[in-house]
């Protein structure tokens, strides 16, 4: 159900697996960056309710902008955080149309990676953003509160703005 913040497995989609992915030459490769900065993030569990809100902020996101959102709540494998949220990007279903937030507590380390398509709408400043509003919600010891609002920011941004004909 929560295609989220599953600590021992890697995000899924109810349209797919977690399963690597195969990436076409055609498609284009996932940003890998977000700026220089790691976010602190508090510890904390989700809960039942917390795990259901999210997935509702998760679904309403990817209405609003029409791209995937998928979350990760646990421990990074390796020392490369990033690398390991771009492994994690790579096995969605469609990498190019998607963002993943990875949030490891136990390092205090916030991740956002975005797809190709999706970086066509959403800057880095804006995801740097999106990291500093759920940082400070993760330091109030509100772990979901910051993520549901971390989601909804990048997917206000991410949204494409309206063409107004006269």
């Amino acid at each position: 159900m929560a295609r989220s913040c599953c600590p021992t497995t890697p995000p899924a989609r109810p349209s797919g697996s977690a399963a690597p992915v195969r990436v076409s030459p055609s498609c284009p490769r996932p940003t890998a960056r977000t700026p220089g900065r790691v976010a602190p993030v508090a510890a904390g569990e989700l809960s039942e309710t917390d795990r259901l809100s999210l997935d509702k902020a998760i679904r309403l996101a990817e209405q609003t902008c029409r791209f995937e959102f998928s979350v990760y709540v646990g421990p990074a494998e390796g020392d490369d955080t990033r690398a390991w949220a771009t492994r994690l990007h790579n096995r969605l279903v469609a990498p190019a149309r998607s963002v993943l937030v990875l949030v490891d507590p136990r390092r205090r380390v916030v991740e956002v990676v975005t797809g190709g398509d999706v970086r066509r709408h959403l800057t880095d400043a804006e995801v740097e953003l999106a990291v500093l509003t759920m940082s400070s919600e993760f330091a109030a010891g509100n772990l979901a509160a910051g993520l549901q609002r971390g989601i909804a920011m990048l997917a206000e941004h991410a949204r494409p703005q309206n063409t107004l004909h006269a």
